[in-house]
C-alpha cells in the first residue's frame, strides 16, 4: 500500500491525466447512446414531437404494466426487429427499460443504425412508477 501511495504522489501528473481520460471516455460513451431524459421530459418530447416510447423489457413484464402507446421490442430481440421502427427513423424514440440500464446499449445500436433522435429515459419503469404516472395493464 505504501508503494502505491508513493507512486501516486511522485507521479501525480500521470494519475491526473489518467483520471481525466477515464472521465472523458465515460462522457463520450454515454453521449453515443443518446441524451437522458426524465420521465416528464420524455412525455413532453413524445407528445410535442409525435415520438414513441420503445419498451425494451420482455413481453411478460410489458403485459403486466406499460406506458400508454408504448411499443414493445425486448432488448434481446432488438437487432432482429429494428426494421419495425423504420417509420420512426426521423421521430423521437424514447427508450424505456426496467431501471434505465439497457437503454444505453440499445441507444448506441439505434444510433449506429442511423436513427436520429434517440433518448434514454432515466430510471426506467421504476422511476415512472415512483412518480405515479399512468400505465396500462
Amino acid at each position: 500500500m505504501a508503494l502505491i501511495l508513493e507512486f501516486l504522489t511522485q507521479q501525480w501528473i500521470l494519475v491526473a491525466g489518467l483520471l481525466a481520460l477515464v472521465a472523458m471516455l465515460f462522457l463520450h460513451e454515454s453521449r453515443k447512446s443518446g441524451p437522458s431524459l426524465s420521465p416528464q421530459q420524455a412525455i413532453n418530447i413524445v407528445n410535442t414531437e409525435d415520438g414513441i416510447f420503445l419498451d425494451l423489457r420482455d413481453a411478460a413484464e410489458f403485459k403486466k404494466s406499460h406506458i400508454v402507446g408504448a411499443i414493445n421490442i425486448p432488448f434481446s430481440k432488438l437487432t432482429a426487429r429494428t426494421a419495425e421502427l423504420s417509420k420512426y427513423k426521423d421521430k423521437p424514440i424514447v427508450l424505456v427499460c426496467k431501471m434505465g440500464h439497457q437503454s444505453g446499449t440499445a441507444g448506441k445500436q439505434l444510433k449506429a443504425d442511423q436513427y436520429g433522435q434517440v433518448y434514454k429515459m432515466t430510471g426506467g419503469m421504476i422511476e415512472w412508477g415512483n412518480l405515479q404516472l399512468p400505465t396500462v395493464s
